[in-house]
């Protein structure tokens, strides 16, 4: 994410270091790089001009006080600018009044009734009862995909044979006050590209419904025109909310840069990946941070919050206490870490990872091939390891699709793991964190530059 766009911006701060002082001149120069690395980004024009203008302002005649550096004051004021630019501040969906309506626009492609779907589940987690609404009668097989994703997220999904969309919708809110949901998502029609008959049928869909949000779905991936198309729904319908789709793609960041100032509505949620809870609130603080290359510790935090239940964590913690901790719990802890996204993600939300990483292939397979020697094992070989003789692992190996020095590889590490977290435990202290300590065994993961 925004991979590119750091590396340009890191390249033009690198103008200020080792100045004493901050001039007119050397700002205006860096600035310079600056703004061609916005530009670069696909940043809208109008909004980069403006942007370095407000830098500019605000850097020049900055005293620089103690030990903090002249391009750690600049770089201070580029990431508050960067908040401000695409928000200042987290805004939350309005669910009042229920049932609240949802009205979820966009073009056909652009992640839309994914979303819907991950909207559904997120709202499920929150002890919402959600209704999807299947208004999409035009693109083949649209109306069985969100029934799929629904059965995926155990959502009800809505829908009416022979009826038009407006119908459909207006039904939907009927259906919802019977059975008790306090939440409908209406995923309409897309097209693959704007038309008035699509606006039109929006619009009543708009009217019929008295939406409290109305959701734009926007494909990052396309950067500027991305922003413009959003330019037109909000025209036509008074959006309320941008969700940015695809932002884990080859994408360079124009489309989270300039939509805030564009449309002058909220980015609300950024939909990533291909699985349904893949769905996190827009957060500008922490995308500045990340474009910066500072990292974003509070969202992989509540990746592992998210994943990890405290009961079992009381359990685990009880069993490295005892020294029972097994095969099995690693394995268990293993696909936990595995929900919370890929190795490179969650290395890019530590500060200075992003960077280091920026040039390396991580290769997720070293997660299923550590799972397959395990998977290998008998419950036995998993309980008590020091079972495992040559031709065990002759087996195993086998079995795994790996080889011997893979399985005594793993054995080892697991080996120095028990012993560590016995050294820690005898020595008074708590159970090592989970996440800190359940590490992929050294010379599993493939790394390439």
């Amino acid at each position: 994410m925004f991979e590119s766009l750091s590396t340009k911006i890191e390249s033009a701060l690198r103008r200020f270091r080792g100045l004493n002082k901050l001039s007119e001149e050397n700002i205006e120069e860096a600035l310079q790089e600056v703004r061609k690395a916005l530009i670069d980004a696909d940043v809208n024009f109008q909004v980069t001009k403006k942007f370095v203008e407000d830098v500019k302002q605000k850097a020049i005649g900055l005293e620089v006080k103690g030990n903090v550096l002249p391009g750690q004051m600049v770089i201070k004021v580029i990431y508050d600018e960067l908040v401000t630019l695409m928000g200042s501040t987290k805004s939350d969906i309005n669910l009042t009044s229920p049932p609240a309506v949802i009205m979820v626009a966009g073009l056909q492609g652009s992640g839309k009734t994914t979303f819907c779907a991950k909207l559904a589940l997120s709202l499920k987690k929150k002890g919402k009862q959600p209704l999807l609404v299947a208004c999409d009668i035009y693109r083949p097989a649209a109306i069985d995909q969100l029934k799929t994703l629904g059965q995926t997220a155990n959502v009800s999904v809505f829908t009416s044979e022979g009826k038009s969309p407006v119908e459909i919708a207006a039904e939907s809110l009927v259906y919802a006050r019977k059975y008790a949901r306090d939440v409908i998502i209406i995923d309409t029609a897309g097209r693959l590209t704007i038309d008035e008959e699509m606006m039109q049928e929006v619009r009543e869909i708009k009217e019929k419904t008295k939406p409290n949000e109305i959701l734009f779905v926007c494909d990052a991936m396309i950067g500027q025109d991305a922003v413009t198309t959003a330019k037109s729904f909000h025209d036509s319908l008074n959006l309320t909310g941008v969700v940015l789709s695809k932002l884990d793609g080859d994408t360079r960041g124009g489309a989270a840069l300039s939509i805030r100032q564009v449309v002058g509505q909220p980015i609300k949620f950024v939909s990533t990946g291909e699985t349904i809870d893949t769905l996190e609130p827009f957060y500008p603080e922490r995308i500045a941070s990340r474009i910066l290359g500072m990292g974003d510790v509070l969202t992989l935090v509540e990746k592992a919050q998210q994943q990890f239940d405290e009961e079992e964590a009381k359990v685990l913690e009880e069993k490295i206490r005892k020294n029972q901790f097994t095969f099995q719990d690693f394995l268990e802890q293993l696909r936990t870490i595995k929900k919370m996204g890929s190795l490179k993600e969650l290395l890019s939300y530590i500060p200075g990872m992003d960077k280091a990483m920026r040039n390396v292939q991580v290769d997720d397979s070293a997660f299923n091939k550590v799972e397959a020697m395990i998977l290998s094992m008998t419950k036995k070989e998993r309980s008590t390891p020091t079972i495992i003789n040559g031709s065990r692992r002759r087996r195993i190996a086998t079995g795994s699709g790996t080889t011997v020095q893979d399985v005594n590889k793993l054995l080892k590490q697991f080996e120095e793991m028990q012993k560590m977290m016995k050294s820690m435990t005898n020595k008074g202290g708590k159970a090592p964190n989970k996440l800190r300590n359940f590490k992929m065994p050294t010379g599993f993961g493939r790394f390439s530059n």
